[in-house]
C-alpha cells in the first residue's frame, strides 16, 4: 500500500511539473507572439510603402486596384494593434477600396437610369435606393483614406494657420494630395447619398488651403482643380483676384494632358455634373477623347489616368443612358449623341453579340 501511494505521489509530482512547464511555454510564447507580430507589420508595411504602392499605381486595371484595397487594407491595418498604424499606404489602400463602391453605385445609378428610361418605375426606385445606399459606403471609405492622409503626416487640417506638412518625396506628395482629393470626393458622394454617411464638409476648405502645399504644374494642375471645385462649392472660399473656377478648371485640365494623367480632367467633370453645366461636361468628354491621340501616359501615374477615364466614362454613359437607353457606344465616346436619329431606330442587334 505504501508503495503505491508513493507511486501516486510521484505521479502527481510529475503531472505537477510537466504542467508548470507547458504553463512557462505558453507564457513565454506570449511574451514571444508580440515582438513577431510587430515586426511583421512593420516589414508589411514598409514592403507596402516601398514596393507595393508605386506598383500598384503603375497598374493599368483600375477594377483589379481596388480589389487589392479591399483585400489587403483588413490585413495590413489589423498589425495597427501591435505596431504604428500605416497611414500612409493604409490611406492609398482604403483610397482603392473606395473606388471598389463607388463602381458598385455607377452601376447601380446606370440601372436606374435604364429602368427610368424604359418607365418601369419601381425597379427605378429599387436601383436608385440602392445607388444611395452605395453612395454613403463609398463616402464612409473616402472619408476614412482622407483621416488617414492627414494623420500620416501629422497634418492638422482644420488648424488656424497653416502649416503645410514635411513631405520627402513624390510619393508622399502623391499620397498626401490624393487624400485632400478623396476627402472632397467624400463630400461629393456623401450628398448623392442623402447624407446618409454624414462626412463633415467643413474639410472642403480646410482641402482648399492644404492644396497650396503643393506644387501645381509638378501635379498636372490637380492642386489648383481641388481648389477651384471648392470654390465653387464654397464661394466664400474664393481669393478675391482669384481667377474664374472654371477657367482654372479648363486650365488645369490642359496641364493634366501635359503632365500625363489626367485627373484635373475628373474633377472638372464632377464640377460640370455638380453645377449643372452640360455644355462644359460636353466639351471637357470631347477633349479626353481627343487626347488619346496626343497623350503620353505617365508610366508612374498609370493608375491615375485609367481611374480618371473611368469617371468620364461615366459621365458619358450616364448621358447615354438617360437620353437613349444605353451606355456610350465604342465608337461613339467623345460625342453625346448618334449621327443620326435613324441609327437609334434601326441599330442592328447583330451588334450586340
Amino acid at each position: 500500500m505504501i508503495s503505491t501511494l508513493a507511486k501516486s505521489l510521484g505521479s502527481i509530482v510529475s503531472m505537477r511539473n510537466k504542467l508548470l512547464t507547458l504553463a512557462a511555454l505558453a507564457l513565454l510564447a506570449g511574451c514571444s507572439a508580440n515582438p513577431i507580430y510587430s515586426t511583421t507589420g512593420m516589414v508589411l508595411s514598409a514592403y507596402s510603402e516601398g514596393e507595393a504602392t508605386p506598383y500598384v499605381l503603375q497598374m493599368s486595371d483600375p477594377e483589379m486596384a481596388c480589389a487589392l484595397g479591399e483585400g489587403i487594407d483588413p490585413l495590413l491595418y489589423s498589425f495597427s494593434r501591435v505596431t504604428a498604424a500605416p497611414d500612409s499606404t493604409g490611406s492609398l489602400l482604403m483610397l482603392l477600396a473606395g473606388n471598389c463602391a463607388e463602381y458598385r453605385a455607377w452601376e447601380a445609378e446606370l440601372e436606374y437610369l435604364r429602368e427610368d428610361y424604359a418607365g418601369n418605375v419601381p425597379a427605378a426606385k429599387d436601383a436608385r435606393e440602392r445607388a444611395k445606399r452605395l453612395n454613403a459606403e463609398t463616402a464612409k471609405r473616402r472619408y476614412i483614406a482622407f483621416q488617414r492622409a492627414m494623420a500620416a503626416y501629422e497634418f492638422d487640417p482644420g488648424a488656424e494657420e497653416l502649416e503645410c506638412p514635411f513631405l520627402f518625396n513624390d510619393q508622399d506628395e502623391l499620397t498626401f494630395m490624393v487624400g485632400l482629393l478623396t476627402g472632397l470626393q467624400a463630400i461629393v458622394n456623401d450628398a448623392n447619398s442623402g447624407a446618409m454617411a454624414g462626412v463633415p464638409r467643413n474639410i472642403a476648405p480646410q482641402a482648399e488651403r492644404a492644396a497650396t502645399c503643393l506644387d501645381n504644374e509638378k501635379w498636372g494642375g490637380t492642386p489648383n482643380a481641388i481648389r477651384s471645385l471648392v470654390w465653387l462649392l464654397l464661394p466664400d472660399t474664393r481669393p478675391a483676384l482669384s481667377p474664374d473656377p472654371w477657367a482654372v478648371l479648363e486650365d488645369s485640365s490642359r496641364l493634366s494632358i501635359e503632365s500625363g494623367f489626367r485627373i484635373s480632367m475628373a474633377l472638372e467633370a464632377v464640377a460640370a455634373e455638380t453645377f449643372g453645366k452640360p455644355e462644359v461636361l460636353e466639351d471637357l468628354i470631347a477633349r479626353f477623347a481627343e487626347a488619346d491621340n496626343t497623350i503620353e501616359v505617365n508610366d508612374d501615374y498609370r493608375l491615375l489616368d485609367e481611374v480618371a477615364r473611368d469617371v468620364i466614362q461615366f459621365s458619358s454613359d450616364k448621358h447615354w443612358t438617360a437620353n437613349y437607353g444605353y451606355r456610350t457606344p465604342r465608337r461613339h465616346f467623345g460625342k453625346m449623341s448618334p449621327e443620326s436619329e435613324e441609327e437609334v431606330e434601326t441599330m442592328n442587334l447583330d451588334d450586340l453579340l
